[in-house]
């Protein structure tokens, strides 16, 4: 099995939680280090990786494809020396901090002949991926409107500056927003206009930590909203058409397992709690039905190895560059909407 060679550009909780792991299990990667640049924490949990003291250092390398997981702001300036040094690159959300980098990476890539994904890990949610099947499987009718959540009741301000000082980069709306946007866009497309309300709501915040965004589409509307002020948690999605709804709680596990040093397998991992399974009331075959549904498994473990395949076989990214600048797109309109209060086209 071939091997890819990969380095991460940082082993923080990112580093250690979200890639690490699965590029150890993969047959199909070696793990060959870090860049770290105080902390040498990487050769604690694989010993026989590398600690490297600079991008320079981690690019001479025979690197096959890096991670891109440090700060927001930092994105657009390493994905585009990773690729000009000819390396694939996975580039964390948010992708870039505006429309015109993503499209300018997307471009790099494509000439270059390189594989770029950006790393939207919640597609492989236990709970998107029951909704997405409850969509695709048609069992609500045309669509009318969904709304999803990502909530938390945290009004402490983060100890990473990068996180609450007033950047590029910062806020909740390129920190969760790409997450529920990137759910919203994979399953319907771009919108053809946002309308976006954007606030501060804790105290001594210089940063946004509430968003509430409309996606308008032809004949539905997609509702998107995040903030750290919500105690008792709504549901994570609601889906209502014209014969029928579903409403599912947020209850992947994987990130808490990865946490507390849990490592993934291939069998029983992404197992959610059956007391989180959804709500499907509808009408199928002209008989009303209203049951719990059984939630699918999580399984971060596919991005990687769609990320593999595309390598390898020059199959299409598991998601791809142009599904990064169609988020940042919506970003952007998001934040001229709240600003000129009205809605924006895409």
């Amino acid at each position: 099995m071939q091997k890819i060679k990969t380095a991460l550009l940082s082993y923080g909780m990112s580093g250690k939680v979200f890639h690490a792991p699965f590029l150890d299990l993969h047959q199909g990667f070696e793990l060959l280090g870090a860049w770290e640049r105080s902390k040498k924490l990487i050769q604690e949990d694989y010993p026989y990786v590398k600690s490297y003291a600079s991008l320079d250092d981690l690019l001479a390398d025979d690197v096959d494809l890096v991670v891109v997981n440090t700060p927001v702001g930092t994105h657009y300036e390493y994905a585009k020396k990773v690729l000009l040094a000819g390396k694939h690159a996975i580039v964390e959300k948010a992708f870039t901090t505006t429309a015109a980098e993503a499209k300018e990476l997307a471009a790099i890539a494509k000439e270059k002949g390189l594989k770029l994904a950006v790393f939207q890990n919640r597609r492989w949610d236990s709970d998107f991926k029951t909704i997405k099947k409850i969509i695709d499987d048609g069992v609500l009718g045309d669509l009318v409107e969904a709304e999803f959540h990502f909530d938390r009741y945290n009004p402490i301000l983060s100890p990473k500056a990068h996180k609450e000082t007033a950047n590029d980069g910062a806020g909740v709306l390129k920190d969760l927003g790409p997450h529920i946007i990137d759910q919203a866009v994979s399953l319907f497309g771009c919108p053809k206009a946002v309308f976006g309300d954007i606030r501060v709501t804790r105290e001594n915040s210089v940063v946004d930590d509430w968003i509430d965004l409309t996606l308008f589409y032809s004949n539905f509307r997609v509702r998107l909203k995040a903030g750290f002020f919500v105690r008792e948690a709504n549901p994570a999605y609601t889906i209502h058409g014209k014969k029928g709804s579903f409403l599912k709680p947020r209850g992947d596990v994987q990130e808490d397992d990865l946490k507390v040093g849990k490592k993934p397998n291939l069998d029983a991992w992404g197992t959610e709690d059956e007391n989180l399974q959804g709500l499907l009331h509808t009408e199928i075959d002209g008989k009303v039905i209203r049951e719990k549904v059984p939630t699918l498994h999580g399984k971060y473990f596919s991005f990687f190895d769609g990320v593999y395949e595309a390598i390898t076989n020059d199959k299409k990214e598991p998601v791809t560059a142009e599904d990064g600048v169609k988020v940042m797109q919506v970003i952007e309109a998001a934040i001229a909407s709240n600003a000129q209060q009205k809605l924006i086209s895409i």
